[in-house]
């Protein structure tokens, strides 16, 4: 019989989300403008592991748009991105080397997007590129290694319903 409220679902979504938000506040030099290397983003890989990880990267990162310096716009537009993402990692779970991609390609559209036409930081290639660079190092160069290491870990690190 399927509980209605499943706790460790909440209870991974809401760390999750903590943790997502936390990182992106304190790194928050590096976590937003035209070269933003989110490290937050590295936690997009986490939907490989708990489906509990798309609401908790959404409202992460809702959060972490909240607190931070562009506006209503980002809140909507940035942490749609991420809630893309997070669903298009989980989707590619199966594929490790191809999970950090969806948040590369949902920033650089939807952030690149934002940074150029709304704030007018640039033309929408050069936002597009910039951003998509920084997820790149984010997901990539922080986000698969650290899929790699939760990999060893993942039946005591992850315990709710796959």
């Amino acid at each position: 019989m399927k509980k209605k409220f499943d706790t460790k679902f909440m209870v991974e979504a809401s760390v999750i989300a903590a943790v997502y938000a936390v990182l992106t506040f304190v790194l928050m030099p590096f976590s937003y403008g035209m070269m933003q290397v989110r490290i937050s983003e590295a936690l997009t890989i986490l939907p490989a592991f708990t489906p509990a990880a798309v609401p908790g990267l959404f409202v992460g990162c809702l959060v972490a748009n909240a607190l931070g310096p562009n506006g209503v716009v980002d809140i909507v537009i940035g942490s749609l991105a991420t809630l893309l993402a997070a669903v298009g990692s989980r989707w590619l779970k199966d594929h490790p080397l191809l999970v950090p991609l969806p948040p590369v390609i949902a920033n650089a559209v939807l952030v690149g997007w934002e940074l150029s036409y709304v704030y007018g930081m640039g033309a929408l290639p050069v936002c597009m590129a910039w951003v998509g660079l920084g997820e790149l190092i984010s997901c990539y160069v922080v986000g698969l290694p650290l899929m790699k290491l939760l990999k060893k870990y993942e039946k005591v690190i992850f315990r709710s319903e796959q």
